[in-house]
This record gives structure tokens, sequence and C-alpha cells, in this order.
């Protein structure tokens, strides 16, 4: 129900009125109710999407964002959020508007579709971004300014990477190769279709550290239009989902090949005095809760794995693995 649906209680005591007096009778009412109502229609901006088409983008976009957070926390090794905010459909000229000057807008291909989309980030988002991938913790106070040109090059390839995340999330509809063509500041010189063209605006609200900010991804009609028949719940859930299964397991597999994990082989321990530990020098020899066969721990993180016997390999200390400490559990049990 529609708030101009509701009515005041003005409305409502003037209605019972009515109908005490007998100047409205209730079966007056129920043939209005029944009558067939007019819907306002706006020429200048009609809904092209279909609701069940914008549900579909939803569910692509919920999933997508999932898996940025995943790509953005494994690359700046910080905790990254992002959610979906919206999916709705717009004018272009009401999306240029929406964007201040200067901005970050990343246009790309739709290969195998034709035109062009944007993948926009605010400003704070990306500077916040950029200080941290460069080593600082992203807490900025400039709230706009253009990049650099080194600023725009790690723009750019972070962008790609998001745009290479997006194919997956598509996998189920078409085969999605987005490539970056430019990267634009002014939303002026970013005309990727007619004004009054309609195009479908995504929203992702995203938390990089101490920076919030708003993803907006806008893809035009004209180049979703040959593939809306495919945006459909049906067609999406009777999808054979293998490939797509194998491409998250790749996506997977590159991202905790990257991760950094502390790893170390525990001689043993022991318990001395303060005085004595004071006093150490070079030679001394400290006795440990391990005999010399016995096998070593070896801890990722604070959870032991695996089993080791110490040894040299060319010239330097090392262990070689033994024996693996259980399998599947997170706390080596």
């Amino acid at each position: 129900m529609v708030l101009e649906d509701i009515l005041s209680q003005d409305e409502i005591d003037s209605l019972l009125s009515a109908l005490a007096s007998g100047e409205v009778t209730a079966d007056e009412l129920l043939e209005e109710e029944q009558t067939k109502k007019t819907r306002v229609y706006d020429f200048r901006r009609p809904n092209k999407f279909s609701k069940e088409q914008v549900n579909t983008l939803e569910i692509i976009y919920d999933n997508y964002a999932r898996t940025l957070s995943t790509f953005l926390s494994g690359l700046l090794r910080i905790t990254v959020q992002a959610v979906l905010l919206s999916v709705e459909q717009l004018t272009y000229e009401e999306f240029i508007r929406s964007i201040p000057d200067p901005s970050v807008m990343l246009v790309f291909n739709m290969d195998p579709l034709e035109g062009n989309g944007i993948l926009e980030i605010k400003i704070p988002l990306a500077l916040g971004l950029i200080d941290m991938l460069m080593g600082g913790r992203g807490e900025l106070n400039v709230q706009s300014r253009a990049l650099t040109e080194i600023e725009r090059t790690i723009m750019w390839r972070v962008g790609q990477k998001m745009l290479d995340i997006s194919r997956e999330t598509w996998a189920n509809i078409l085969d999605f190769h987005p490539r970056l063509k430019v990267i634009e500041s002014n939303p002026q010189l970013a005309q990727i279709v007619s004004p009054t063209e309609m195009v479908i605006l995504i929203s992702l609200e995203t938390r990089i550290g101490k920076n919030d900010g708003i993803i907006n991804y806008c893809f035009p009609y004209l180049a979703l239009e040959p593939v809306l028949d495919k945006l459909s719940a049906h067609y999406w859930f009777t999808q054979d989902i293998g490939e797509v299964d194998h491409e998250q397991r790749h996506f997977l597999q590159e991202q905790l090949l990257s991760a950094k994990i502390p790893l170390k082989a525990v001689l043993g321990s022991s318990y001395i005095t303060v005085r004595d530990l004071l006093g150490i020098q070079v030679g001394d020899v400290v006795p440990v809760n391990r005999r010399v066969d016995e096998d070593l721990g070896v801890y990722i993180g604070k959870y032991p794995k695996f089993t080791a016997k110490p040894g040299v390999s060319h010239n330097k200390i090392a262990v070689q693995i033994t024996d693996l400490l259980g399998k599947g559990g997170s706390n080596g049990e």
C-alpha cells in the first residue's frame, strides 16, 4: 500500500458519518473499489525492466557483494563489508546529475554485449583504498579531488579485478568479459548513451576500514536488452551451476594462495628465572621439555598442524614434515 492509499483521521470520520446518514451505501463503496483505477505513467521515464528482472539483478549483485567483500579483504588485509543497497531504473541524465565532479568513473565494454557500462566509486572510498594499498591506514581528510596519474593507474588495476569478479556472478546468464576502456573524473565526459535512455543502477554500500562509500554499477537498457529474457528466476535456478562452482573454487584457491599465515616450528619450552634470562650468554644451554629424538610441533597460526624433524637444508636451519595432525578442522582436531 502506498502513502496515497492511507486515509487521514478526518477522512475516516467523514466516511463513517456519510455511511451513518445514508449519503453513501456500502454497495456503492464496494462498486467503486472494484472499478478499474487508472495508474499514472510517465513516458519520460518508462519502466523497461520488469519486477522479475530487477529481482534477478538483485540476486546477481547480492552474490557479487559477498565476493567483492572477500576479494577486497584479502587485497587490503582488513575486514571489508559490501552489501547490496538498491537496484533501480532511471534515465541516464538522472544518473549523471547525481554524480559529483570530480568522481571516479570507470567506463568498460560489456563483451559479448554491445555498448558500455560504468563502474563508479565515490572519491573518499577510492582515496582510502589507494592509501591502504600504498601502506597507509586509509585515514584521509581529503573529501574531493581528482586522482593523480599514479592513483589512476592503481584504480585501473583494482577496477579491472572488480570487473573480473562480476564475470563470475554473471556466469549463469552469459559469458561476461568486461574490460576497462577509460577512467573519467568529469561525469559529463562519460556519455555512454543518450541522456533520455533508461539505465539500471545497482548500488553497493561499502565499508573499507573507517571509510564508508557507495559503489555504483550503471548498465544501459539497450545493452542488456539481448539477455532480458534470461533475467528471470526460472532461468537462473534451472542453469547448471557446475561451471560456476569451478570458477568460484578457482577464485578461492587464488585468494588462499596469496594469504599470509604465520608458520612456526616449536623446539620446546622451558621455565627459567628472570635472573637466568638476563644472564644468558652465547654458548649457554637451556634444557627444554622435549627429547632430542622427539618430533617438533609445527604451528599454523596458533594451531598445531604438523610434526617435523629438525635439520639443515642448503646451510639453513629447516624442518622436515613427518606427519599431519588432523584434517579439515579449524583447530587441528
